[in-house]
């Protein structure tokens, strides 16, 4: 296939039309299937990002006083645009990052769907104004929007991300400019389509595609963007917190992790299995996925035993193919770097009960990794410290409660953490130890609102519910208002 013949996506959305780079500078869309192109994109210049940059401030003003039933109408209209166009962009997600074709259009797509809708009701229930205190009845606490938000967003869960900012910020009257993963832009073009089928004003919503050296770098140290906002490797995290000090702009950010999952001698039969597809889910491409199993001793043989099962019965497919399997990692960088970091493993000592090194049998094509399992794992080893983002699952035992919050919490990371025991008590008591900004228990998901987000190196903000809005608010206090 030509680069003519590809699908084109070099426009960019700025000030509400579709425009040509000001430099074209096309990168091929490599469906990891495959490893053949699928579309062609272009990675804007300083001069696409200082337009999309200067529509967003321009929109500001005016946005930023709408009435708040008016920006929920908004989202409304959007949030059945995008259920009306859920398979169009579930098949978008399946082409440019290789999750399976059934998890594309229910999980991928769906969470877009999911986190508009939860915005909204957040948005109806959500006082931007309210009274400091009966102590001073004079004094009001308003929530106002921050301003212009750059928008960086990864590849792993396009929507999920995309919505959990654009969402919020839109209700809480921010504009913004949003930057896609190069890797993965085309459910974000997708999306541009929808913000403008919902009516936006012009500049309220911008999307210009691009790396992270070249337009998130000029973002995330613009003099006119007053905040970014995040998803993505704690290294890129760290760069663009350092580059966005200058200008002293609020900076939110949701990066990586490394999830023990602590399963107690009494947890429920399923545990183990469970764990394990936690791990492999999204071709293990999540930053909170449950990476390190942390078994008791006493159990610990059977859930070996389990866990090899379990991987050596997880199907591996291409992406268009319908059914329950993994698919593909997203790219050749992160395949060679998972690779890499099984045989580390390996080489280090650790137990390979499945999977292991090279392309799954009979695909001889693709990003396509092993579902691999790891037992005997030290906390030393670089497998139990990096995250690998890729399908693969390190076990290791402990000995007593005590031992297991201390495996749990050498790490730098802090995102979620997992507990699989039937004695709530013990449950509470572990969870209130861990260091990690969620704890799921028992297989039981987190609900509806609840804030998205870690300790450490796992970043220092908070998506979803009011914690989500927030981020995108500032708070001023006046006096007098009464008087």
């Amino acid at each position: 296939m030509t680069t003519d013949q590809l699908a084109d996506r070099r426009q960019f959305y700025i000030n509400g039309q579709w425009v040509d780079p000001t430099t074209p500078n096309d990168l091929e869309v490599i469906n990891p299937s495959t490893e053949a192109a699928c579309a062609v994109i272009s990675l804007g210049s300083e001069a696409d990002t200082n337009a999309a940059v200067a529509a967003a401030k321009a929109a500001f003003p005016s946005w930023s006083q709408t009435p708040v039933d008016e920006r929920i109408a908004m989202l409304e209209r959007l949030a059945d645009i995008y259920d009306a166009r859920s398979a169009e962009m579930g098949e978008a997600i399946s082409l440019e990052m290789g999750a399976p074709i059934d998890m594309a259009m229910t999980a991928q797509a769906g969470a877009g769907s999911w986190h508009l809708r939860n915005t909204i009701e957040t948005l109806k229930n959500f006082a931007f104004e309210k009274p400091l205190g009966d102590h001073a009845p004079g004094d009001w606490i308003l929530k106002e929007p921050v301003g212009v938000v750059a928008m960086i967003t990864p590849w792993n869960w396009p929507m999920n991300q995309v919505t959990l900012k654009v969402g919020p910020a839109v209700g809480a009257g921010c504009t913004m400019v949003l930057k896609p993963s190069e890797v993965a832009p085309l459910s974000s073009a997708l999306f541009a389509e929808m913000m403008d089928e919902a009516g936006f004003p012009p500049g309220v919503f911008n999307m210009v595609n691009g790396d992270g050296m070249g337009v998130g770098t000029q973002l995330s140290g613009h003099a006119d963007v007053d905040m970014v906002s995040f998803t993505g490797s704690t290294r890129a995290g760290v760069a663009i917190t350092k580059n966005a000090a200058d200008s002293v702009k609020r900076v939110a950010l949701e990066l990586g992790g490394k999830g023990a999952n602590i399963i107690f001698a009494d947890a429920d039969e399923k545990a183990v299995a469970r764990g394990v597809r936690g791990c492999f889910g999204n071709s293990g491409q999540s930053c909170n996925a449950p990476t390190r199993m942390l078994v008791e001793r006493s159990i610990y043989d059977a859930a070996v035993q389990t866990a090899q099962e379990v991987a050596q019965k997880t199907a591996v497919d291409v992406s268009e193919s319908q059914g329950r399997h993994i698919g593909p990692v997203v790219s050749q960088v992160q395949f060679d770097k998972i690779q890499g970091l099984i045989a580390t493993g390996e080489a280090e000592g650790a137990t390979l009960l499945a999977g292991g090194t090279g392309r799954p049998e009979g695909l001889d094509a693709g990003y396509f990794v092993k579902p691999t399992v790891f037992a005997d794992v030290t906390p030393d080893m670089t497998i139990a410290k990096e995250e690998i983002f890729g399908p693969v699952l390190s076990i290791m035992p402990f000995d007593t409660e005590e031992e297991a919050i201390t495996i749990a919490n050498d790490t730098a990371y802090g995102l979620t953490n997992y507990v699989q025991t039937t004695d709530n008590e013990k449950a509470r008591r572990v969870a209130r130890q861990l260091r990690s900004g969620m704890v799921e228990m028992n297989g039981q998901p987190r609900g509806a609102g609840s804030p998205f987000g870690g300790y450490g190196q796992s970043g220092n903000g908070r998506e979803g519910g009011v914690w989500g809005l927030e981020e995108f608010l500032e708070v001023k206090s006046i006096s007098g208002w009464n008087v």
